[in-house]
C-alpha cells in the first residue's frame, strides 16, 4: 500500500487530516513544513512507497509554489494535491504544472468526502503514477 504524506504546519489540522485518511489510507506520515517534506522524499526507504503527497496551502517556509516545483522536479511520478484558495496559488505556478494532470487544487472550504475521494481518484489514476 502506498504511502499519503501529508504537509500542514497547523497541528490540530494535522493531526485531523492525518486521522481521517488512515480510515482509508493505511500508511499516512505528517510532516509539518515544505522542508522537512523534502528531506524525507530524500530518504531511499521512503521515496519509493510515496504514493500521494497533500500540502497545505499557504505553507511556513518554502512557498507552497516553489515546494511543489521542487517536489515534482525530484519525484515526478508522485500526485500532488494542495488544499487551499486555488486564486492565490495559480498565478504563482504556473500552467505547466497546472496542465501536467499530476497536480490538483482543492479549493476551501471543502468536506472530509471531498478530500477523501479526490484523494482516492489521484492515488488509483495510473496516468499520475508515470514519470
Amino acid at each position: 500500500m502506498a504511502t499519503v504524506l501529508i504537509v500542514e504546519s497547523d497541528p490540530l489540522q494535522g493531526f485531523l487530516r492525518k486521522s481521517i485518511l488512515e480510515k482509508q489510507f493505511h500508511d499516512v506520515v505528517r510532516v509539518s513544513d515544505a522542508s522537512e517534506a523534502l528531506c524525507l522524499v530524500e530518504q531511499p526507504q521512503f521515496a519509493p512507497k510515496l504514493g500521494l503527497v497533500i500540502a497545505s496551502h499557504p505553507m511556513q517556509g518554502i512557498g507552497g509554489p516553489a515546494f511543489v516545483a521542487e517536489l515534482h522536479s525530484r519525484l515526478p511520478q508522485v500526485p500532488i494535491l494542495v488544499l487551499g484558495d486555488p486564486h492565490t496559488l495559480n498565478p504563482d505556478i504556473g500552467s505547466d504544472l497546472l496542465n501536467g494532470g499530476w497536480f490538483r487544487i482543492l479549493p476551501r472550504p471543502f468536506s472530509i468526502d471531498q478530500l477523501l475521494e479526490l484523494a482516492s481518484q489521484m492515488m488509483s489514476n495510473p496516468k499520475l503514477k508515470t514519470a
